[in-house]
């Protein structure tokens, strides 16, 4: 699948950090990267598209002291790498002085980082494809008349590997692997629309879900919005499905993420060690779980990542820290360059049991969000508002699809008034965590 080998990327890694100290750089880093893959998409049993990618490509940032410069390249020749490191060398050159830049401090780096069996290639041809995903498409044709139409249903292989190299010693890489099958039916009745979609991603292709079952799933979730109505202003509790509830989870991170944190621009900052979250709650982050969408030995800077709690019974206990974020607030990196590494919410009153149907029955009475809309998020602020639709819930049971409407709040409310989280757990790239139920917010028509 690849046209270079691991001991290749290795070589050149290596001499983009010859050459660097050659030029007279005091301190350099490279990566080198390849990938390739396969996406197909299908709608009514035609094939609409069929791209195959392979791509490379070579960065590398070279310092002269505090001074940085970085440069990239898709060309492995060796003129073309010369020039790189050159590029990078004479914009290292010319730019300012910042005394936190520079590499991670040298006993902060992976040393011999675990394998996590994070690649597991699908050797699918483009007619397996096509077929794979004609029978998903077909499933949700199936399920009723209504559903008259798709924007797609697609299928894609996907896979990488890179090395990852510095002065300090540290040589590190992988390969990866990322698939995924997905569809988005549209029901009418009458002159009503509705579309909806969902879809499967796993590592090994073996973990995907039933073609056919997404299909038919997805066709269901289309079909039980028409019909929708909408809503007066009101406030109440809202249960945000798993999915959204990820997405959560990710205005937490943006939050507590060095960058925000430095420039003063997060809600949270000052917030380390204090309640933030319902005291129910906890936050972990577990970087080797084998196979695992975001597990990782390093992050982006070769620094080594662990397993932590982030937040323990609602208290905040860690924020995600860049070397150079963590220098800015005078505190040590977290391994969190590049982001957070398979993160979980969990609640210490969530029973087994506690599926979809169990969390409407907690929210007794308002509404279940399935669809969120636009990015009215501040993380400066934490104040929050989006579009969104879902269904209306009476005495634990949905009643109705509803659309346009508003939910709104502060993420510093929310965050405290998070009441429940269910067993129904979903993992979206690296966040992980069940329905949230949250006490109370506004809900605008």
């Amino acid at each position: 699948m690849f046209d270079y080998s691991r001991a290749r990327f290795e070589e050149l890694a290596q001499s983009v950090l010859d050459r660097a100290a050659k030029l007279g750089a005091t301190a350099a880093s490279t990566d080198v990267s390849e990938g390739s893959g396969l996406s197909i998409n299908v709608r009514k049993g035609k094939v609409e598209t069929i791209e195959q990618t392979r791509d490379k490509g070579l960065s590398v940032s070279v310092y002269i002291g505090d001074r940085k410069g970085h440069a990239s390249t898709s060309d492995f020749g060796d003129e073309a790498i010369n020039q790189t490191v050159k590029a990078a060398y004479e914009i290292a050159r010319f730019t300012g002085e910042d005394s936190f830049a520079g590499l991670p401090d040298p006993d902060t780096l992976a040393r011999a980082p675990k394998d996590l069996a994070l690649f597991h290639p699908w050797a699918i041809e483009a007619e397996e494809a096509i077929d794979l995903a004609c029978r998903m498409e077909a499933a949700a044709f199936a399920v009723s008349p209504a559903i008259v139409n798709t924007e797609g249903a697609g299928v894609s292989a996907s896979h990488g590997h890179f090395i990852s190299a510095n002065s300090l010693g540290f040589i590190g890489g992988y390969p990866y692997s990322r698939h995924s099958i997905s569809i988005a039916p549209i029901a009418r009745r009458g002159r009503a629309m509705q579309r909806d979609d969902w879809y499967s991603m796993a590592r090994h292709s073996a973990d995907l879900a039933d073609p056919k079952a997404v299909g038919r799933y997805a066709a269901q979730r289309a079909l039980s919005r028409l019909g929708a109505k909408k809503l007066s202003t009101r406030r109440v509790p809202v249960l945000l499905e798993a999915p959204l509830a990820c997405g959560m989870l990710g205005s937490f991170v943006g939050a507590a993420s060095g960058g925000s944190l430095y420039r003063k621009a997060s809600f949270l900052v000052d917030a380390l060690g204090t309640q933030v979250f319902s005291p129910h709650l906890d936050i972990n982050e577990d970087p080797h779980q084998p196979g695992g969408f975001g597990s990782s030995a390093f992050d982006d800077e070769g620094v080594a990542t662990h397993a932590r709690s982030v937040v323990t019974g609602g208290v905040l206990e860690g924020w995600f820290l860049s070397t150079y974020s963590a220098r800015k607030l005078g505190m040590k990196t977290t391994g969190n360059a590049g982001g957070a590494h398979r993160l979980s919410l969990t609640s210490r009153h969530t029973d087994p049991r506690d599926d979809l149907k169990a969390m409407l029955k907690k929210l007794g009475t308002g509404l279940f969000v399935t669809e969120l809309l636009g990015h009215g998020v501040s993380i400066l602020t934490g104040d929050y508002s989006r579009g969104a639709s879902g269904y209306w819930v009476e005495g634990g049971r949905i009643r109705y699809p509803v659309e346009e409407i508003t939910i709104a709040g502060n993420l510093k409310d929310i965050f405290s008034d998070i009441v429940a989280v269910g067993a129904d757990e979903v993992q979206r790239g690296a966040y992980r965590t069940g329905s949230m139920l949250i006490g109370q917010m506004a809900v605008a028509g």
